[in-house]
């Protein structure tokens, strides 16, 4: 890696294997504008925003494509630089959709930023691009090609995390656009509502599809009785849009938050995490005795179920056959207010609060309506739920601690870590190893199987049998996992498989984030595994009281799917 001294506006800034110019120029404590440049992405050079002025010979380049040197001296902010900055933020402004003030990104906007920023008050050029059709056909992520300033964010994300493509550009000059293949509306195309392009995007071309009017109409209804369920990683994410720490966990805030906003009672998805465990656990011992088929598949993430469907559905048999602790929740409810609802003439609705977009899509599947109404009413993001506390006007950092509401709020150390990659691989571990002593616990956390490498492999051995486990983080590297297991190279007995980076600490409903932001997310989850009153799932005494109630018919009924082609 290189090293050495660079002269930084006449600073020394010594580097040390920082990968690019720019990287060290914020190092020195200046932020170069960029619109193009994202860290966990390759280099696209593309937007210019970045650009340098060499001190000795006057050229200037982009820096998140110059390779720091020792002895280079560099200055950040000239003359020649702000009139370069000015012109293409004014050249973007010109052929940009500018109706800031109902854009959903308005606010966090990196091209409003800039703009304010540079002082960009008038703009010298017409806008002659035509206008483009929206695109509403996806359940996860909504498009506006007039707002989109051809980063290319969106492309790279796809193709570099997610090995999908589904986004790329097309035409050439001024008529340049990123689009699917064809023109093709999102709905038409093989995309799985990961939603990373609109975690990426600069402007609002892709934003999370807004559905908080909905909610707000159903929690003022005064015939509803609105029931909220919260993720494990939202709890450890909501915060950094507050001022709190990434992987501060504010989950008894948010409830607090909740209530005052009208919500009637708010539980924790852990709850249904734990029954996730306990049946994918017990239905993984089952293919050990029957000798498979292998390897069995997590199901807990729908882009990954989705991705299966469409690029290789020869393994819908591998995948698990357990809802997601999201489904298994709703069935639940379902069952326990039916009574309730017949009694007192009210309708349950039922709010999951998520930090993924792909779960609006899972929600929309036929497998989860029954008598023609959903399972899970809606699905509202991290990012939406931020919105409606600030249209409420609650202060976080002023409210009481509220815990969950029993019976729903209970639940174990080995159900918060279902948010991190790992997570759900290290809880049916724990399930089922027939050692349940803390040091086996402790033999788990160390194994390898916690980590944020792409693909991580473990072995255990369960009653004499090695058991052999991988866990893979970015649909990409699961693509590359399942071509390793075809040539014969791997095998395995369980894989889990999140297609958001880190898991769902990663998820595109999420708060903007990089890789460290969540790195932090996770550690926040493993920190409330650690003070959990007890570590394992079966260890969760109205889980357990709950399952054994329903019975085994019951729970095969309504806590299990198969999946095939179907869609809504």
């Amino acid at each position: 890696m290189a090293k050495g001294i660079m002269i930084i506006d006449g600073i020394r800034v010594p580097f040390d294997g920082e990968k690019n110019v720019l990287a060290v120029v914020r190092k020195a404590g200046i932020d170069i504008p960029t619109f193009c440049y994202y860290s966990d992405l390759s280099i696209y050079g593309a937007c210019r925003m970045c650009m340098v002025e060499d001190t000795k010979t006057g050229k200037i380049e982009a820096s998140c494509s110059m390779e720091p040197r020792d002895g280079m001296s560099i200055r950040t902010n000239t003359a020649k630089l702000l009139k370069h900055r000015r012109m293409i933020l004014e050249l973007l402004l010109a052929s940009h959709d500018c109706n800031c003030t109902n854009c959903a990104k308005s606010g966090n906007c990196r091209l409003q930023e800039l703009a304010q920023r540079f002082g960009v008050r008038h703009i010298r050029f017409p806008d002659t691009r035509p206008r483009y059709e929206m695109d509403y056909t996806s359940y996860a992520i909504f498009r506006d090609p007039n707002k989109c300033i051809l980063c290319g964010d969106c492309v790279r994300v796809c193709e570099e995390k997610q090995g999908q493509g589904i986004l790329d550009f097309a035409g050439r000059g001024s008529e340049l656009q990123v689009m699917p293949a064809f023109d093709k509306k999102l709905g038409e195309t093989k995309c799985v509502s990961c939603g990373q392009c609109a975690a990426v995007c600069t402007t609002g071309a892709i934003t999370v599809n807004d559905q908080i009017g909905t909610a707000w109409k159903a929690i003022h209804d005064p015939q509803k009785r609105v029931v909220v369920q919260i993720a494990p990683a939202v709890r450890v994410a909501i915060g950094e849009e507050f001022g709190y720490a990434p992987g501060e966990n504010i989950l008894d805030r948010v409830v607090s938050a909740l209530k005052i906003m009208g919500v009637d009672e708010v539980y924790d998805t852990n709850f249904a995490a734990d029954m996730t465990t306990i049946s994918e656990a017990e239905e993984f011992l089952q293919r050990l005795k029957a000798g498979g088929p292998f390897p069995m598949f997590t199901s807990c993430c729908p882009a990954w179920v989705k991705y299966l469907e469409l690029n290789d559905p020869k393994y819908l048999e591998n995948i698990s056959t357990c809802k997601s602790p999201m489904q298994m929740f709703a069935s639940v409810l379902k069952a326990k207010y039916a009574e309730k609802d017949a009694s007192d003439g009210h309708i349950t609705y039922h709010i999951a609060i998520m930090p993924c977009t792909a779960k609006k899509m899972e929600a929309a599947r036929d497998e989860f309506f029954h008598d023609g109404t959903p399972d899970v009413d809606l699905v509202l993001t991290t990012r939406e739920l931020v919105d409606m506390i600030r249209e409420t006007g609650i202060h976080l950092d002023e409210l009481e601690l509220e815990s969950p509401d029993l019976p729903f709020g209970l639940g174990s150390g080995a159900a918060v870590i279902y948010g991190v990659t790992g997570g759900v691989a290290e809880s049916v571990v724990r399930h089922c190893l027939p050692d349940k002593s803390k040091n086996a616990l402790r033999q788990v956390r160390v194994s390898g199987i916690r980590g944020d490498e792409p693909i991580r492999e473990v072995t255990y051995d369960v009653d004499g049998t090695e058991i052999k486990i991988a866990v893979v983080n970015g649909l990409i590297h699961a693509k590359e996992l399942i071509a390793d297991i075809e040539a014969g190279k791997r095998f395995y007995h369980l894989v889990e498989v999140m297609s958001c980076q880190g898991g769902c600490v990663g998820g595109a409903g999420q708060p903007y984030g990089l890789t460290a932001a969540k790195k932090e997310r996770g550690n926040g989850l493993y920190a409330a595994d650690a003070s959990a009153l007890f570590k394992r799932a079966e260890k969760n005494p109205v889980v357990t009281a709950m399952l054994s109630d329903f019975g085994p018919q019951w729970c095969h009924d309504h806590l299990h799917v198969h999946y095939g082609h179907r869609d809504r």
